[in-house]
This record gives structure tokens, C-alpha cells and sequence, in this order.
């Protein structure tokens, strides 16, 4: 039975349409890497020639500003695929994964991956249905950006890291992003960001531990969210 069977990345990605001799046969072709923190697991304008399957850490998914600012489009977790849509489209990549904490990853070849998807309807289906996701998360996020203000948006943002990748033994966010970062999320510039989080903090919804941030009152940012 190869490794790919029992994988985080088979679980919750396309690749579990893949039958067992494919996945054997992709478990004897993938190459393994440790992306340590802050390295970039491929950039902007790069051609991938093949997709990555994240199999532990998180990493982010941004793009370069024409003001020279980092846009955080989406952030990865286990069980992720990365350059799907690249590799489909045959373009090089629109965003840059570098990588918020030490991380392990697979790669697959894009001659495999394609062998695959040439040869398995289910899983065609499924990679496509994949990149559909991705567009309609886009096309939220982009709603979010024109429809609330930046104090919304960072209530919304606080929860989503919270919810989705959840806190350390000390209560705050295992996901620590930079003050920078967190405002390229949220669409804002850094310096306002910093203002909401101490207005936040003194109104009593979070604490500011050095860097970190403890959610203390949910209901209040969901509230704020709405």
C-alpha cells in the first residue's frame, strides 16, 4: 500500500479520486521537501511544472502590488494542493506560496498529474471543481473588499484565523501573521491597521501579547463581521 493512501493531502484534496494503483504509482514519483519559514515554496511569474501537496504547515498565497505591497490572496493549510491552475492553464503562476511556518511538501510532475486527469474522469472533475472553489473564494473575498469597511474586515479576518487554524496552549493565534501581513489581507495600509488593533485590544474584544493576538470577546467581532 504506498503513503500517498493514508496522506492528509489524499483526504481533503482531488487527489482522492485517484484509485490505488495511482496512487502507488504517484507515491513512487513525488518528491519530498521541507520549506522552512519564510521560504518561498514557488513565486510569482515561476512555472511549476507540476502542483504541490501540502502535507503539514501553512503557507500563503499573495501577489505584488503595483505599489509594491504584498496582497494576501488565501492562506494554505494541510490537506491543500498548490499550482492546479497553473499547471491546467499552462501559465506560469499569478501568486507567489511562501511559507508562515516550517513546512512539509510533495511534488508531483505535471506529465503524472496529467496522465492522471487524461485518464480518470473523477479525478479530472474533481481538480476542476477544485479551481471553481478557488474562483468563488476569489470572487468572496473581492465582495468583502468592496462591500465592508476595513473594521469589518479585520473583525471577519480575526475569526477566519481563529476558526480555521486555531490558537496555541496560551490562547493566542497559532497563525501568526506580521502587522504588514495583516493588513495585505485585509486590503488596508499597515499603519491602520495597527490603530484598529489597539482600538480592539482597549475596548476589550482581543489582547495584544508582544505580537500575538488572543480573541477575547467573539460574539463582539462577529457582531463587528456583519
Amino acid at each position: 500500500m504506498g503513503k500517498c493512501e493514508q496522506c492528509i493531502v489524499r483526504e481533503f484534496s482531488s487527489l482522492k479520486a485517484l484509485n490505488k494503483d495511482e496512487l502507488i504509482k504517484m507515491s513512487e514519483c513525488k518528491v519530498s521537501y521541507t520549506i522552512k519559514k519564510g521560504e518561498p515554496i514557488f513565486e510569482e511569474g515561476d512555472t511549476t511544472n507540476g502542483i504541490y501537496c501540502v502535507k503539514d504547515g501553512v503557507c500563503k498565497l499573495s501577489k505584488l502590488s503595483a505599489n509594491g505591497k504584498d496582497q494576501i490572496v488565501k492562506l494554505v493549510k494541510p490537506g491543500e494542493l498548490l499550482g492546479q491552475r497553473s499547471m491546467i492553464s499552462d501559465e506560469p503562476t499569478n501568486l507567489s506560496a511562501v511559507a508562515l511556518e516550517d513546512m512539509q511538501v510533495c511534488f508531483i510532475s505535471k506529465k503524472e498529474i496529467l496522465d492522471f486527469f487524461n485518464n480518470n474522469n473523477q479525478f479530472s472533475m474533481a481538480v476542476m471543481k477544485t479551481i471553481c472553489g478557488d474562483l468563488k473564494d476569489a470572487d468572496d473575498h473581492m465582495v468583502s473588499l468592496a462591500q465592508k469597511n476595513v473594521k469589518e474586515r479585520l473583525a471577519e479576518t480575526l475569526l477566519y484565523l481563529e476558526e480555521n487554524f486555531g490558537t496555541n496552549e496560551d490562547n493566542t493565534l497559532r497563525i501568526q501573521l506580521s502587522r504588514e501581513e495583516l493588513a495585505g489581507m485585509i486590503g488596508t495600509a499597515t499603519e491602520s491597521c495597527i490603530r484598529l488593533l489597539s482600538e480592539f485590544n482597549k475596548s476589550g474584544y482581543i489582547d495584544l501579547v508582544g505580537k500575538k493576538i488572543v480573541i477575547l470577546d467573539k460574539n463582539k467581532l462577529k457582531r463587528i463581521s456583519e
